[in-house]
């Protein structure tokens, strides 16, 4: 696809060199434009792609640049679970749209103090209940082989208590090119697109559509964006790129800019500025590499204001020894809150009951339970925390998720048993649950805090707990089983997940505003870097948002007149 046939864009792509200048960009220097087209999307990932799509199915030609190449592309949305909201299209759209309002916002429940997205909180909602409830037929119309299978498991409104949730048919489907999942822990990276499930049939269901339209979409790889430029009536009318050789190619759009580029995971002097509690050393992230706030540096760059940057889609999760540009890569850890494991604090103490930190409605912002500040000790107890658990765990099953995320698109090994991260000393194990406390105390993010006693007096407790059926912190009864078997085992966990979730200020056209609210003029958003989900989530809410808010994005640019 990289092969670009220069007859369908007759007009649009003027080769480099040819001396067609344009004055009154921001730098106020002269530009010579590569190539040209309607509207400029960038980033490839799933929000990259849907807006792609609606802007061509509006007539416009669409170039869509990532800075990966072909080959090597990995994104948060192909390392994702594949799971994606759509609810029923005969619910109440009243009740939908009360639902999506206080998911976006919170404005409309008795309790909540401040509204998050308040100014456009009807217009997201608005969104959502025109656009989601489609998404299933969306991506059976990109290839009907696609398949959507309802997840029991994620049915239903994650938030019972708001307004609509009982009414609204909230659903939640799970992406797939084969009739049944046999192997949830095998990776189908690189596997037949009819062999694939979870985000990697989403991913392929895409591209897929991009490919049925490669009339009016010409895909760039290697081409990262550094900068947008405004002509002198503050119009974005383009960007400037550098390619992975280091040349420099500038790029033309007519009707507008998308920045559908993602978080800043891996960027450190966000996470320093951004994140709660330690930015850095803190926390860890099991999403793509690439994510490193090009497009939050882009359009702060022109006055582009900024929204809940510290709105993260996380919890706690083990860590691994791989770092990116020093920072910790995490696992999606899916067995805290299983039997025969808890998790404690640096001292030893349990904190939360561990059913939270894989459970809806909590699971998705638990990361603000981890980064708690003790204001006595001027620290956090919880930074990092610790996974105990025991000999009938370890054997039961991968603490981790071997088939996406970092482990299933070869980032991280990590063995079924989890011997491999016992030998790589990722997991402590002891023989006695004082023996490792003192273990955890000598390890150098503990700081020397761990409390032998107090650990065995934690695991004593939740034993007790679990021969009576009741536990201290109220964790369901089924997921009660003793750390009874030696040996013993410790995991370091530290807050993360697959992505933050602050980013760009934009409106629920996804266009772009500065901190008056003022929209930029043909520059908008789409994916993480503006993402609706800054009050709670709900799983799968990420891949429905770039379905959702992607088409938006892509259909308000392609309906801009050119400039």
């Amino acid at each position: 696809m990289a092969n670009i046939n220069r007859r369908r864009f007759i007009g649009t792509t003027i080769a480099a060199g040819s001396g067609i200048l344009v004055s009154g960009v921001s730098s106020g220097k002269e530009i010579t434009w590569d190539a040209e087209c309607d509207v400029l999307v960038v980033g490839y990932g799933g929000a990259g792609a849907a807006a792609a799509i609606a802007a061509a199915d509006r007539d416009a030609s669409v170039i869509l640049i990532d800075k990966q190449s072909e080959a090597d592309i990995v994104n948060n949305t192909r390392m994702s679970g594949g799971i994606f909201h759509a609810p029923d299209k005969e619910g109440d759209k009243q009740a939908l749209f009360d639902y999506c309002k206080a998911m976006f916002s919170g404005e409309n429940l008795p309790w909540k103090e401040e509204g998050e997205q308040e100014e456009f909180s009807d217009e997201l909602a608005r969104a959502w209940v025109k656009y989601c409830p489609e998404n299933v037929s969306f991506m059976q119309s990109l290839d009907p082989d696609f398949k959507a299978i309802f997840t029991p498991q994620a049915h239903g409104a994650a938030f019972p208590n708001f307004p609509g949730a009982d009414k609204c048919g909230y659903q939640s489907y799970k992406s797939t090119y084969v009739a049944r999942i046999r192997d949830g822990n095998a990776s189908v990276w690189k596997k037949p697109k009819l062999e694939t499930h979870s985000g990697e049939a989403f991913w392929l269901c895409l591209r897929e559509g991009v490919a049925k339209r490669k009339d009016k979409i010409r895909e760039l790889f290697g081409h990262k964006a550094i900068h947008l430029v405004k002509n002198d009536k503050g119009f974005v009318i383009g960007v400037k790129t550098i390619t992975q050789t280091g040349k420099k190619l500038n790029f033309r759009a007519r009707k507008g800019v998308i920045l559908a580029s993602g978080g800043y995971e891996y960027n450190k002097a966000m996470r320093k500025a951004f994140l709660e509690g330690p930015g850095v050393t803190g926390w860890a992230f099991y999403g793509a590499l690439c994510n490193t706030g090009d497009g939050i540096q882009m359009g702060q760059e022109i006055g582009a204001g900024l929204a809940k940057v510290s709105a993260c889609c996380s919890r706690v999760i083990i860590v691994t020894n791989r770092r990116e540009n020093g920072m910790r890569i995490g696992c999606v850890t899916p067995t805290v809150g299983n039997k025969n494991t808890i998790v404690v604090d640096n001292y030893g103490r349990r904190y939360q009951a561990e059913t939270k930190i894989t459970d809806d409605p909590s699971r998705y912002f638990f990361y603000r339970e981890a980064v708690k500040f003790d204001i006595d000790n001027l620290s956090y107890p919880r930074t990092p925390s610790w996974l105990i658990f025991d000999e009938t765990m370890r054997t039961a099953k991968p603490l981790v998720n071997l088939g996406n995320s970092v482990v299933g698109y070869g980032l991280v090994k990590w063995s079924r048993d989890n011997q491999s991260a016992i030998d790589d000393g990722l997991i402590l194990q002891a023989d006695t649950i004082e023996e490792l406390g003192e273990k955890i105390r000598k390890v150098e993010e503990n700081k020397g805090r761990m409390d032998p006693k107090v650990l065995a007096e934690t695991v004593a407790d939740f034993n007790a707990g679990c021969q009576k059926g009741t536990d201290s912190f109220g964790r369901r009864k089924a997921t009660l089983g003793p750390i009874a078997k030696k040996p013993f085992y410790a995991a370091m966990m530290l807050a993360g997940g697959p992505n933050t979730a602050g980013g760009l200020l934009c409106n629920g056209k996804r266009e772009i505003l500065d901190w008056n609210g003022k929209p930029i003029p043909h520059l908008y958003g789409a994916g993480e870097i503006v993402s609706v989900l800054k009050f709670v989530y709900q799983g799968g809410g990420n891949l429905a948002e770039c379905l959702v808010f992607g088409r938006v994005a892509g259909e308000a640019a392609a309906a801009n007149e050119p400039v």
